[in-house]
């Protein structure tokens, strides 16, 4: 049997575009609801020692795919040298159950989180946003940089985060696209008058919130990588509207991401039409998640059909 595998570097040389992110991510919710793809909620292990160990699964009949995705947080891994996050993805037939490849983790939960924002993002974001505010500048702030100049007219980003090196780093990336950057003193500073907002802020079970929605100004999206932990629960009633990615999921955790009675439906809610899209000038709104598993499944699939097609990508045989 011989199944491929995509390192980090085929996958980047695929050149898959935010355009085609966000389209294989809708058209995988439209397939849900209508019976021809599924997602499991995502299974989490958190032990005392800080680490979150998290599973995905999901499958489609079109494409025909299921995949299953394994990624570990451990914030010691900067010490020996390593991301704090590293994961891979599965991709098996979805008839056969013949395993078809091996994917990079850490690329398909980049691309894929911030596919699944500017999913959102397009219905809920004010078109002409050309102002964008990242608080944490790591891998996630990366990914939504370049998914988000794709898809608005951004003039200017400004950065906010505990180092330096990612700070000056996401800012250097910006410069390169033409955008103005700044690396802001606080993170109201950032956060104040932004069209757009995106949280990535790394999980820590010591993490005292620190930003609170009433900071921003009148029109503004936010999107919440981070489960909304560094936001301040008694702020977030500023929002005029609250999505999550996934009400089923969120029904089987034990605690929410955000009070129940602030959120005014999900991911699939939004892509289908059952609620609207931004309707006002004025409107604050927010999109808030955990990861929904039919996003890894949409970017997986997407990466390994192009690479059948280019060609790319290293075999494993296995006798």
């Amino acid at each position: 049997m011989e199944i491929s595998y995509l390192s980090q570097t085929t996958l980047q040389a695929l050149d898959v575009t935010p355009n085609e992110v966000v389209e294989s991510i809708e058209r995988l919710i439209r397939g849900r609801s209508q019976g021809r793809a599924w997602n499991a909620p995502k299974a989490v292990i958190q032990p005392p020692d800080g680490r979150y160990m998290m599973a995905t699964l999901s499958a489609a009949d079109a494409p025909p795919f299921l995949a299953m995705k394994s990624l570990i947080f451990n914030p010691r891994n900067r010490e020996r040298g390593l991301p704090d996050i590293n994961a891979v993805v599965t991709l098996l037939d979805s008839n056969t159950g013949v395993p078809l490849a091996v994917i990079d983790g850490n690329w398909v939960t980049a691309v894929r989180t911030a596919g699944l924002s500017a999913v959102v993002a397009r219905r809920l974001a004010r078109p002409d946003a050309s102002v964008a505010a990242f608080i944490g500048c790591g891998v996630q702030a990366q990914s939504h940089l370049q998914t988000f100049s794709a898809l608005f007219p951004l003039q200017e980003i400004r950065a906010f985060g505990r180092g330096t090196a990612n700070r000056d780093a996401l800012c250097l990336a910006a410069e390169k696209l033409g955008l103005a950057a700044i690396a802001s003193g606080t993170a109201r500073e950032a956060v104040h008058e932004a069209d757009l907002v995106i949280t990535s802020v790394t999980f820590s079970p010591h993490l005292v919130p620190f930003l609170d929605a009433r900071w921003l100004q009148p029109g503004v999206f936010v999107t919440m990588t981070d489960q909304a932990a560094p936001w301040v629960a008694d702020g977030m009633p500023a929002f005029n509207r609250i999505v999550i990615d996934d009400l089923e999921q969120e029904a089987q955790m034990p605690q929410p991401l955000v009070d129940p009675a602030l959120v005014a439906g999900d991911l699939t809610g939004l892509v289908n039409g059952a609620i609207p899209g931004r309707r006002s000038a004025d409107e604050k709104t927010a999109f808030v998640f955990r990861g929904l598993a039919l996003g890894d499944l949409a970017v997986a699939a997407l990466a390994y059909q192009r690479a059948v097609q280019s060609g790319k990508g290293s075999p494993l045989t296995f006798s």
